[in-house]
């Protein structure tokens, strides 16, 4: 076996961020061959990197693991841990903050000062950007377009916003220089990065993908030259610096393009977007918020530079050497696939009245995708002919072929009582299903294709010259559905569905008694036919899928679920930052009206619980009078014959009786009493 080399421990710093999780994610994916002396036959593969804090690849669960584990560590437990790395990447060429810049100095100046103590050489990377180059002025020439070489980097001019990046490179330069020394430092000044989702150019990518705009805006004029470098590019670089070591401690990283912004801005919007621009003065792209103000400066950068360091000692297979025009559509699907920005293809079929449009229009609005309705895509298309028919700025010829092609739809309306005739319709809804936006989001459609033969001629892939994307698929094979769904109901369930409708309603969507019938038994008979629109997509092996409309889902929440379940979550994309945190201020607000509307209910039902009971406390104290009263007077009219009685026969006795114990004063009141009126009684 031949010899081995060791897996080289590597610390990246902030691996949660753009620049520096693609390179870290790149470096720990790095293998080594090891093959056999004998044969040279590879034998095995191993890393050539190990990220600290890492098992063994990086993905994006151990980069997370990888910044929660380092970014609570403070100096006096992380220089441990620098210590024991070969090879220390410290990136601030993206939006570092000066404390990151002071993070990165101190570290280069802590692991100099340990030096003495090294088993073994090391090196640290400090991957800088090209914006300590922004004010350089290119050396005077005859020729119009000179270059700024990389051997002039002794002469470079920071931008005013970069000057603690230059003092920083420099550092590196100072403390990582020296035969001698155990500690080899190296500056890669990067240019603008881009691929693997974008970083900078996302904003661009974004309002091209979504078209939501007729034109993509660009800040400023976007004449200035932007050297750029694809982050997978950066990571070869750095890959190829730490096997290579070059003589030269300064390298440019920037690929071979020379492009302007507004050319790279036009090529997105050309392959993603409308494929047109307008431009907006600069500084509304921080109230748009489109970019922040330090994102502005690195777009702002106009520097034509040559690097000669990564292009002869270097020896690596590019991702994007021609710059991001040249790559523009391999960019694009990177672009879609990094993020999941897929598009989501949905066809229906079934009998009319069945509930199409309905669940269309539902699945549209939970994957925020396009509804295809036949007769919105034939109005569209006759008002944009009329809009260029009116146009001044059109060519003549342009709005003749606009005034035939109305004139022929036109035509067909009349011909067929105010539908299209069916190779008219594919054309348009083929129009319809290319155009950018449904390209990129997706769509839902139904009512067409009808039949085995029109399914073949909107989704064939029999004009092989059509390859304008970069995997070689021609285009309309790109609109050929992902998902098909057959909704059916029995004859008897529809008929009684259209009954029920309004007739206003009814006329509008066609399903009138006159209407209904004809399409029914049409529909009915074509399903019957010896090839359907179904057989095809069977045939491209896109299995349709049969659902069955009951009368207990009138909502058709049942088949949407179904629908939803299989073709799974959407892949667009979700809220903004802003659009995020004005969704959660609606909600927050939302919820504390709620709250105080709660409050307000409990706070009026305890006020009406009070009153109420007041109500009948008041009620049950005018009760309690009136018994007493009455009590009183029921007691007065049964106290009145008791009363006469005593005062006819009893107290003319106890009175006397009274008066002649007064006069004795007996020693027991009561027996002299009871004896005295005995006496009495008995002498009566």
């Amino acid at each position: 076996m031949g010899d081995r080399k060791r897996t080289r421990r590597i610390f990246v710093n902030d691996v949660d961020k753009y620049s520096s999780k693609h390179i870290a994610e790149y470096l720990s994916t790095c293998g080594e061959r090891v093959e056999d002396e004998d044969d040279g036959e590879m034998v095995s593969e191993e890393p050539a990197f190990q990220l600290v804090g890492t098992v063994s690849s990086a993905s994006s669960e151990k980069i997370n693991f990888l910044h929660e584990q380092y970014s609570s560590l403070n100096r006096e437990e992380l220089l441990p841990r620098l210590l024991d790395c070969d090879i220390v990447v410290y990136n601030i060429s993206e939006n570092a903050t000066p404390a990151d810049i002071e993070k990165a100095t101190w570290a280069i100046t802590a692991l100099h000062g340990e030096m003495e103590n090294f088993k073994s050489k090391k090196t640290f990377i400090l991957v800088s950007t090209v914006m300590t180059w922004a004010m350089t002025k290119p050396p005077e020439s005859e020729e119009t377009e000179t270059l700024i070489t990389e051997e002039e980097f002794r002469k470079r001019r920071p931008h005013p916003s970069f000057k603690n990046h230059n003092n920083m490179e420099k550092q590196v330069l100072k403390l990582g220089t020296g035969k001698k020394n155990k500690l080899k430092g190296y500056v890669i000044a990067a240019g603008i990065q881009y691929g693997k989702g974008e970083n900078l150019f996302h904003y661009f990518f974004k309002v091209s993908w979504l078209s939501e705009c007729s034109k993509v805006p660009i800040f400023g004029q976007g004449t200035n030259y932007i050297p750029t470098i694809h982050v997978l590019d950066l990571a070869k670089v750095i890959q190829s610096l730490i096997e290579v070591k070059p003589k030269s401690k300064y390298i440019l990283a920037i690929d071979d393009s020379k492009n302007k912004l507004e050319d790279i801005v036009k090529a997105i919007s050309h392959v993603l977007g409308p494929g047109k621009l307008c431009q907006l003065p600069e500084n509304e792209a921080v109230p748009l918020k489109a970019f922040k103000h330090e994102e502005l400066e690195y777009l702002s950068i106009d520097l034509r530079l040559d690097a000669f360091v990564v292009k002869d000692a270097f020896n690596f297979t590019w991702s994007a050497e021609n710059g991001m025009i040249e790559n523009i559509e391999s960019l694009v699907e990177e672009y879609r696939q990094t993020r999941k920005l897929l598009p989501i293809r949905i066809c229906l079929t079934g009998p009319p009245a069945v509930g199409k449009s309905k669940v269309a229009e539902k699945l549209c609005e939970h994957y925020r995708i396009h509804h295809i309705n036949i007769r919105e895509v034939i109005n569209e298309k006759m008002a944009k002919l009329k809009d260029t028919m009116a146009r001044s700025d059109v060519e003549v010829s342009e709005q003749e072929m606009a005034q035939n092609q109305l004139e022929t739809i036109q035509a067909s309306m009349e011909r067929n009582a105010d539908r299209l005739e069916d190779d008219i319709l594919l054309e348009l809804l083929t129009e319809k299903l290319n155009s950018k936006p449904c390209r990129n989001q997706g769509f839902v459609f139904y009512g067409f294709p009808k039949t085995f033969e029109q399914a073949r001629q909107m989704f064939s892939a029999d004009d092989a010259d059509n390859l304008d994307w970069p995997d070689g698929t021609p285009s309309y094979n790109k609109i050929t559905p992902e998902y098909v769904f057959a909704l059916d109901a029995s004859d008897e369930f529809l008929t009684k569905k259209v009954q029920d409708l309004p007739q206003s309603e009814a006329q509008k969507r066609g399903l009138t008694q006159d209407e209904f019938v004809p399409r029914l038994v049409r529909f009915r008979q074509l399903s019957r036919a010896a090839e359907t629109s179904l057989d095809y997509f069977d045939e491209l092996e896109i299995y349709p899928a049969y659902l069955e409309v009951k009368d207990d889902d009138p909502e058709l929440k049942q088949i949407v679920s179904n629908i939803i379940e299989v073709v799974g979550s959407p892949k667009n994309y979700g809220l903004s930052p802003e659009e995020q945190e004005e969704e959660d201020r609606r909600r927050e607000l939302e919820r504390k009206r709620k709250l105080a509307e709660k409050a307000a209910e409990e706070r009026r039902r305890k006020e009406a619980s009070l009153a109420e009971m007041a109500a009948q406390y008041e009620a049950w104290q005018n009760n309690l009078a009136e018994v007493k009263r009455q009590e009183h007077e029921l007691l007065e009219a049964k106290a009145l014959p008791l009363r006469n009685y005593l005062m006819k026969y009893v107290m003319p006795a106890l009175t006397e009786a009274l008066q002649e114990c007064s006069k004795i004063k007996p020693n027991d009141p009561v027996s002299f009493l009871a004896e005295y009126l005995l006496r009495m009684d008995k002498i009566n």
